[in-house]
């Protein structure tokens, strides 16, 4: 099928309408030959394949970035999206105190107070609160733990930006790594909309675990990257604001700044 064939050449997302048009039939009608033949729509098929290039860029020794619009993505959020909930980029070696990885780390100044953040050359794998830098040796014992230079400015000034304006929308790669449960509640976080809250029975349901919400609190629970896996917009059943690793303070903050930006529009 030609169709397959300008998929696979295309460097961006062929609208339904272009791809109909070339072969002389109806959107409707093209849809619905290419799902019988495929299994999947044209659309969804060209994501998978844009997911199947990034990975092999990043196989590859590319950075999660590069890969990404190397890919076709518009974005890393876009790549995320399509990833089935999977947000870990890196190895198993993640999981492995971070052996023969290198990791550098800022001490930011923030309207909420001191952030730690730490990167990998794959993305972010650290934001945290009033948080030493030691921590990250507890976290990644094995690593390569050194102070931040100038080629991490930029992004490590994208994280800062992120915190400031938690409602604000943010192209900031990620690199974290959990058993496949976590990955789809942190994946679950990522889709709530800023102003928005979720209960941790709703996050659950949300994973297709309905009745795993102390599950679903663990895994929020585990969550390391602060603000950019949005942990904080999930509150308990009753309405109340529930815990939160970095202090209830932060965590009002938060979503009171992103309900002011949904405000403003």
């Amino acid at each position: 099928m030609d169709v397959i064939s300008w998929l696979r050449d295309a460097e961006t997302a062929m609208p339904l309408d272009q791809l109909a048009e070339r072969t002389g039939y109806s959107p409707s009608h093209l849809q619905k030959i290419f799902k019988t033949s495929i299994g999947l729509s044209p659309a969804a098929y060209a994501r998978a394949l844009r997911v199947e290039r990034a990975r092999a860029e990043l196989r590859n020794g590319k950075s999660v970035s590069d890969a990404i619009y190397a890919a076709g993505f518009e974005s890393p959020s876009r790549f995320y999206e399509n990833m089935d909930g999977r947000l870990g980029m890196t190895p198993s070696i993640w999981r492995k105190g971070g052996e023969g990885m290198t990791i550098r780390w800022v001490e930011a100044p923030t309207t909420l107070g001191p952030v730690l953040i730490a990167a990998s050359e794959k993305g972010v794998c650290r934001v945290a609160f009033n948080t030493p830098p030691e921590d990250l040796t507890r976290l990644f014992p094995k690593a390569t733990i050194v102070e931040g230079d100038a080629d991490f400015a930029d992004l490590f000034q994208r994280v800062v930006a992120a915190v400031e304006n938690p409602g604000r929308s943010h192209d900031i790669p990620l690199d974290v790594q959990g058993t496949v449960f976590q990955e789809r509640i942190w994946a679950e976080l990522c889709k709530i909309p800023p102003g928005e809250t979720r209960s941790y029975g709703q996050l659950a349901a949300a994973s297709d675990k309905p009745g795993a919400s102390r599950a679903a609190g663990s895994a929020n629970g585990a969550n390391r990257i602060a603000v950019l896996i949005p942990c904080h917009r999930v509150i308990r059943a009753d309405g109340s604001i529930g815990g939160y690793a970095f202090g209830e303070e932060i965590k009002r903050e938060l979503l009171r700044r992103e309900n002011s930006a949904q405000d403003d529009g």
